[in-house]
């Protein structure tokens, strides 16, 4: 997108003599976002784990403003929607994680998009999964300068470079940097932290915004061995013990998993210390505001200080994750926060805190924390958290909650099921959702089902929802481009399965087009290879064994609509891994 630079004056906004000083100086704060990915609340020494290593992030935590009931998303890319917009995910058209539903509509507009209007230099360094080709990439949405890996995760299967490496794809992978493949050596978490810190280096002298977001500890669970070997012979179910209203049990993978996890999580705290250390080296400390977070729960079972469930779950074990600000510039206090706040907060925070206007053109429903922070008197009681998580779309009242005034309404039933047969629980009497209350307060049930409809049936209706963002084929802005399996549509939970049904819902410039069709594994011969494209299909025969299939020269006018390429052979219909494309006139 166009990002439209009269739609947002800058506003020096009063955030406490520090900022103001700061604003006559005409220096606005850097910030660094740090995100981690699958990390749960018990993945820190600091949350109460004694069994894992992480002497960084806790000494970073001891020393900043901890929101100790924040909130996101069960899954990564919803989190990530709404962390960019402060926005729920569904306003920006991201409805999964998969399934063709993991972009964002290319008229949201991020952190990065917004403080551009104050001149800063932005970087991604990690993870995006909002979306891998043009109008919806990071180098689209605001970022001067990023290294990425595609889709979800790296191994996965639409992340066309490091897929068929399995089990090694977190080391020496081909990433994307600025849109091109390019090789790197070494381990995953420490190439994005080291280029991050050369971003840091070269804009020292201008404000700038580095997003350091990393994939680990995401699985496939790779880590480097020195990191594993300092869990080698540690029982993670020990911990998981000692806090366990559950009474869940790991199995002997369980705690392999966790060995895993706490290495890879032990890593990404040394990279952190080298971003903090190169802060203080380059004298810009002071007034760079860093934040840390993770995106959701763990995705194995393991240690989550008592929180219910884990990834996934609308239950506080997928949803709720630390948080910890420093910013020295606006205060040097140390501080626990208790008030409920969220990641659609992170971009009206970062709004006030770096003098530069919201959107004023769309909903925000993040709020600042800058009133929290400076310890004014603010009653959020009234506040209201809406949370689901199923694929596809959200089914209604299945895996839903809302919380309010300390009350957490959630749905795990029918679409017409009756308020008895919804959950409530007191957060504050209960944090680990263990007592359903609902019987006995079904006054208090009702009203907050009452919002939850109130703000289900605004968010499904969505314009970004409704219209699905599309991948434009044929732009100079992506000449090539290819279509992974990330983001094909079809037939639910399509993964990495042959015989499946899949599109990608794209427009279409007129042009000739090179295709260029890479299967999993080699496909049969005698077979013929299908392009639909609306009302427009072209064939041809083949007669090779083998894993691509090419169709050159192809005529297509412009469309909006759905790209559909098939293998028929036999009685099979094989669908493409990738679907690489190349506009030739």
């Amino acid at each position: 997108m166009i990002f439209n630079s009269c739609k947002f004056p800058f506003i020096l906004l009063a955030c406490g003599v520090s900022i103001n000083s700061i604003a006559q100086k005409n220096q606005r704060p850097n910030v660094i976002l740090i995100i981690t990915d699958d990390q749960g609340y018990g993945d820190l020494g600091y949350t109460g784990n004694s069994q894992i290593k992480t002497p960084i992030i806790d000494n970073f935590a001891s020393k900043s403003l901890r929101f100790t009931n924040f909130y996101v998303s069960p899954v990564c890319a919803p989190t990530r929607s709404s962390l960019m917009t402060g926005r729920y995910s569904l306003r920006t058209g991201m409805r999964d994680t998969y399934n063709g539903g993991a972009t964002m509509a290319s008229n949201e507009i991020t952190i990065a998009e917004m403080l551009k209007q104050a001149n800063y230099k932005t970087g991604l360094f990690g993870k995006w999964h909002l979306g891998d080709n043009y109008p919806c990439r990071p180098m689209d949405q605001g970022f001067d300068e990023t290294l990425m890996h595609l889709a979800g995760g790296m191994g996965q299967v639409g992340d066309v470079t490091t897929y068929f490496k399995k089990d090694s794809s977190y080391f020496d992978p081909v990433l994307w940097h600025n849109g091109k493949k390019e090789s790197f050596s070494g381990y995953c978490s420490d190439i994005f932290t080291a280029n991050a810190i050369k971003f840091i280096e070269k804009n020292k002298s201008n404000p700038f915004f580095c997003y350091l977001s990393f994939n680990a500890p995401h699985g496939p669970l790779q880590v480097p061995d020195r990191y594993y070997q300092m869990y080698k012979g540690i029982d993670p179910s020990v911990e998981l013990e000692k806090n366990n209203p559950m009474h869940l049990k790991m199995t002997e993978q369980d705690k392999e998993d966790a060995r895993k996890v706490y290495g890879m999580v032990t890593n990404i705290d040394f990279n952190i210390g080298k971003v903090l250390q190169k802060l203080k080296e380059l004298g810009i400390e002071e007034n760079t505001i860093v934040i840390f977070m993770t995106d959701n729960g763990p995705q194995q079972l393991r240690y989550t200080a008592g929180l219910r469930d884990k990834k996934g779950s609308v239950y506080d074990g997928g949803t709720r994750v630390p948080f910890f600000l420093k910013f020295p510039s606006l205060t040097n206090e140390s501080k626990a926060i208790e008030t409920i706040a969220a990641h659609i907060d992170v971009l009206p925070t970062l709004s006030e805190l770096c003098h530069v206007d919201l959107p004023k053109d769309r909903k925000i429903d993040g709020k600042s924390l800058v009133p929290l922070i400076k310890g004014e008197k603010v009653d959020w009681s009234n506040r209201s958290l809406f949370t689901y998580w199923t694929r596809k779309y959200p089914e209604l009242y299945n895996s839903m909650a809302i919380q309010k005034s300390g009350y957490k309404l959630v749905g795990q039933t029918d679409y017409n099921a009756t308020i008895e047969q919804f959950e409530l629980y007191n957060l504050k009497n209960d944090p680990y959702e263990q007592h359903n209350i609902v019987s006995g307060n079904i006054d208090i049930a009702k009203n907050l089902k009452k919002e939850l409809d109130t703000i289900y049936q605004e968010l499904i209706l969505s314009e970004n929802l409704t219209k699905q963002p599309l991948i434009v084929i044929g732009s100079e802005k992506e000449n090539s481009l290819i279509l992974n399996r990330n983001d094909a549509d079809g037939t639910r939970g399509l993964w990495d399965q042959e015989e499946i049904f899949g599109k990608w819902i794209v427009h279409i410039m007129k042009g000739r087009y090179n295709f260029r069709f890479k299967f999993i594994k080699p496909i049969g011969a005698n077979g013929q290879m299908y392009l639909e494209t609306n009302t427009i299909i072209n064939q041809m025969k083949n007669d090779l064994n083998t894993d691509v299939i090419e169709m050159k020269n192809v005529s297509l006018p412009e469309m909006d609509g759905e790209l559909i390429p098939y293998y028929l052979v036999g009685s099979k219909s094989i669908l493409p891994l990738w679907v690489e494309i190349e506009k030739v006139n």
